[in-house]
């Protein structure tokens, strides 16, 4: 059975309308479009025989730094010693 080969396929995606808008306005000053975006992910993909960047979830660690950062959005400005200080108190 012989295979008939299209010029293209298509890929329906829903996506929340902000998160659209955002890509599009980022896409656009990179000059490419959602299409060229998308195809080069999937080559990415076919490259890489996987996803082309690391999917886990955080450590402990990381975790309460995220949180910790989040519950304090305006920080002040914060010396190397205080930042190492605090990393410590949430290691233990």
């Amino acid at each position: 059975m012989k295979r008939t080969k299209t010029k293209t396929a298509i890929v329906h995606v829903r996506v929340k309308p902000e998160l659209k808008e955002d890509i599009e306005q980022i896409l656009a000053t990179l000059g490419i479009t959602t299409t060229q975006a998308i195809t080069m992910f999937f080559e990415q993909i076919k490259m890489h025989q996987g996803i082309p960047f690391e999917l886990k979830i955080p450590d402990d660690l990381t975790t309460k730094v995220l949180e910790a950062a989040k519950e304090n959005e305006n920080l002040s400005s914060t010396d190397f010693d205080e930042v190492k200080k605090i990393l410590e108190d949430l290691a233990t």
